[in-house]
């Protein structure tokens, strides 16, 4: 079946999942029909109370279905407007005998593949989809002839292009880089041979036989200047990625930073050690990172109060803060400051949940283990920043622990993908890991 544009009109039936992840995604399968499975509104209910971004999710899509209610939805389907297919909810089908002896325990997920199935055979060749973020779950379907695919939406097309905040640049003018050492207020990309505009806060590595330069593109002034190594609150650079980093967290005109890299190269170190480089500039340093509980199971199976069951997934942060405070004496006045600033809340360290809906006006912010981050978790955090906030995300998204997400579709990724270019943004894989020799020796080879 064929729609006026010639293209051939699909079915999509969306797994619970898909619609905790994005509550506005009937919106975006353009003229193509949308099924929701009675079983994925059961499923909702059990989310609709809590704080979290997904019980909000729930609760939204929830809304919108309600703005959208109608016999239609039950019978026919309901147009969702103009060059948009329909969406209708399907009650409970049987099984099949092929799905019951391949799949007997009756859950959630099995129902709303039987769903699929019936839709499979009776859309009179429409093809049917099932669409979830639930890998298992596609494979299932897959193995019932029944096409599955991730929701793909919110997701990196290239993943590699995210990575190019940092080029290096070899055969370059001796006299160019001579001049940079020189201190000159800038000069422009092409004396580095650099064809086109570069984007916005890119990073250099220049070189030639003899020497070598970090540079840095300024895209309000359009010049490349020098970047210098600066020791930061007790941390000084060990390669050029974390010097650029240190360059960019220390930038006033840089807003919003995103760092990458593998355990051990310093990002959540960096991002610490320049806030409190900073501290005057901001009332408040924010260093928060998502639970993600091992196995998906909840926080409530451990044992203790509200600070016991949280202090394992913070810990992390805690050991950053200890290698900046070792770098100084106990009696020194950075050691004694950072102390201050824990007992007066000016440095407050707390899951991201519990930071979620405060007031974020002249706030250095760092989100830590932002690859456990959905798209739409990382917009919220971002829409809410006020006049002079800074928000640093950092994260290995080659370290997922979400069982819904993955490299191309988790809210870092997504962040340095749409932010890419902006006078605002900047972005920094860092490479080499610096914790220890044994650690980088482990992360690249075990």
């Amino acid at each position: 079946m064929a729609n006026s544009t010639g293209k051939v009109k699909k079915t999509f039936v969306l797994d619970t999942n898909v619609l905790l992840h994005d509550y506005r995604c009937i919106r975006n399968f353009e003229e193509n029909d949308i099924v929701i499975p009675i079983t994925a509104l059961e499923e909702l209910d059990k989310f609709k109370r809590g704080n979290d971004t997904i019980n909000l999710h729930a609760r939204e899509f929830t809304r919108e279905l309600d703005k959208l209610s109608g016999d239609k939805l039950f019978n026919g389907g309901l147009k969702l407007g103009s060059g948009m297919g329909k969406l209708s909810i399907e009650i409970g089908h049987p099984n099949s005998e092929k799905l019951s002896t391949s799949f007997p325990e009756n859950t959630p997920d099995h129902r709303i593949l039987a769903i699929t199935e019936y839709l499979h055979y009776n859309r009179n060749g429409s093809p049917v989809i099932l669409v979830t973020k639930d890998i298992n779950l596609r494979m299932k379907a897959k193995s019932l002839g029944i096409m599955a695919q991730d929701y793909q939406n919110d997701m990196v097309k290239n993943i590699e292009n995210i990575y190019d905040g940092v080029q290096v640049s070899e055969d370059i003018d001796p006299k160019a880089i001579s001049n940079l050492y020189e201190g000159k207020e800038g000069m422009p990309a092409k004396t580095f041979g650099i064809k086109g505009t570069p984007q916005a806060h890119q990073y250099y590595i220049f070189k030639n036989e003899s020497m070598s330069a970090l540079a840095h593109y300024d895209p309000f002034n359009k010049l490349v200047n020098r970047v210098e190594k600066h020791r930061t609150y007790g941390i000084e650079p060990r390669n050029a990625e974390q010097t650029f980093a240190m360059d960019s967290l220390l930038r006033p005109e840089v807003q919003l930073v995103a760092l990458t890299g593998k355990a051990g190269t310093g990002k959540t170190l960096l991002a610490l050690a320049s806030a409190l480089q900073q501290r005057k500039m901001y009332t408040q340093i924010f260093l928060a990172r998502p639970i993600v509980p091992l196995s998906n199971r909840d926080i409530g199976f451990l044992p203790g109060d509200v600070k016991e069951k949280i202090a394992p997934y913070m810990q992390p942060l805690f050991d950053n803060l200890s290698v900046i405070r070792q770098s100084y004496k106990p009696q020194s006045k950075e050691f004694m400051k950072i102390q201050e600033m824990q007992d007066t809340e000016k440095l407050v360290i707390t899951p991201l949940a519990y930071i979620r809906g405060r007031s974020l006006s002249r706030i250095f912010f760092i989100i830590d283990e932002a690859q456990n981050l959905t798209p739409h978790e990382v917009k919220t955090i971002i829409t809410r920043a006020g006049e002079g906030t800074k928000l640093v995300f950092t994260g290995d998204i080659q370290q997922i622990d979400s069982p819904y997400l993955d490299t191309k579709s988790n809210g870092l990724s997504y962040l340095a993908d749409r932010m890419k270019g902006q006078d605002i943004f900047s972005h920094i894989h860092l490479v080499k890991g610096e914790r220890s020799y044994l650690a980088d020796l482990a992360s690249n080879l075990l």
